[in-house]
């Protein structure tokens, strides 16, 4: 059944965590993987209105930053088990949130705004996918606000499996998703498929990044290519974000982030970018000594090294980029 086998995955175990002991966290500015640089402490992100005292789940921004949205699997007053939230930017604030239009009974999951903002990607288990959790685009009208009716991504993308997280590259050309329905190394794994002509092609796995391990929610960084990602492996009590620096055309050895993202024995999870803030990291956590809830989003300002080749002694090149505020 759907239920017993949702029950048996990362996704379902989220719904059903208890309150986290985690390690005290000091602020650091140290350098997390040859990449990325964290330039300010995580912070509680939305207290009240998005992080709550129910579990809240990798958050999407429409491009001209009036929209936020993000998954929950317990939060009440939505049609279904896990919904999708959002609270829309007014002139007196934020609207207190709300569920999306395009939720369903069942699980709806892992939002993403796409790059020219007229359309919401997820995915749902859904009655009349290809297997599990299937992929869909939701398509949003930014002149009226309106969303319309979800359209599942097809049998070329979706598989006998589940699909979790789509993300698309910043230029539009690349979805990025998870699957455990396509082979590869491990149990999800992260693959690719380019935009063509006739929509989205035949996904390929990310070689260089995946592992034996869980490997999913996937989100590229201000240079179009790093991916910070969720690593769960065998028997890990939660699991943490990684980062994959791209370097001279490919993926280098993915590193484990340090203590600014990653609290010890939670579940470090949903990295995702807001295209008005580049150089902010959102990510889900429980982090103790700044928490509304079981999982709560929080933000942290980082820089990124240059991913492209410098000439000998040239200097190192970094974005500068801004710290996240209020």
């Amino acid at each position: 059944m759907v239920e017993d086998r949702l029950m048996t995955s990362s996704r379902a175990v989220l719904a059903l965590l208890a309150p986290f002991a985690l390690a005290a966290l000091a602020p650091s500015t140290a350098l997390a993987g040859e990449a990325l640089h964290f330039t300010s402490p995580a912070e509680l992100y939305g207290k009240g209105r998005v992080s709550t005292e129910f579990s809240e789940i990798k958050v999407t921004f429409s491009p001209d930053g009036t929209r936020v949205l993000w998954g929950s699997t317990n939060r009440p007053g939505g049609p279904g088990g896990w919904d999708l939230w959002e609270s829309r930017k007014e002139k007196d604030g934020w609207s207190a949130p709300a569920p999306v239009a395009f939720n369903s009974p069942e699980n709806d999951f892992d939002p993403f705004f796409a790059p020219d903002g007229r359309s919401v990607y997820f995915f749902s288990n859904r009655p009349g996918g290809s297997g599990g959790d299937d992929l869909y685009a939701a398509p949003f009208d930014p002149a009226t606000g309106q969303y319309g009716a979800a359209q599942n991504l097809g049998p070329l993308v979706n598989s006998a499996g589940d699909e979790w997280a789509p993300v698309v590259s910043p230029d539009g050309a690349t979805l990025l998703f998870a699957t455990d329905g396509r082979g590869g190394k491990g149990l999800h794994d992260l693959f690719v498929s380019a935009r063509g002509k006739d929509g989205w092609q035949e996904p390929k796995p990310l070689v260089e990044v995946n592992s034996p391990d869980e490997d999913f929610d996937g989100a590229f960084l201000s240079d179009g290519h790093t991916l910070v990602f969720t690593r769960r492996t065998k028997d890990q009590d939660g699991a943490d974000l990684y980062v994959a620096p791209w370097r001279e055309g490919r993926y280098r050895a993915p590193q484990r982030l340090g203590p600014e993202v990653n609290a010890e024995k939670s579940w470090n999870l949903g990295p995702a970018t807001n295209p008005g803030e580049p150089g902010v990291l959102y990510f889900s956590s429980h982090r103790s000594e700044n928490s509304a809830g079981r999982l709560d989003i929080y933000r942290v300002g980082y820089t990124l090294e240059a991913s492209t080749p410098k000439a000998p002694g040239a200097p190192v090149v970094r974005q500068t980029l801004t710290p996240p505020g209020d």
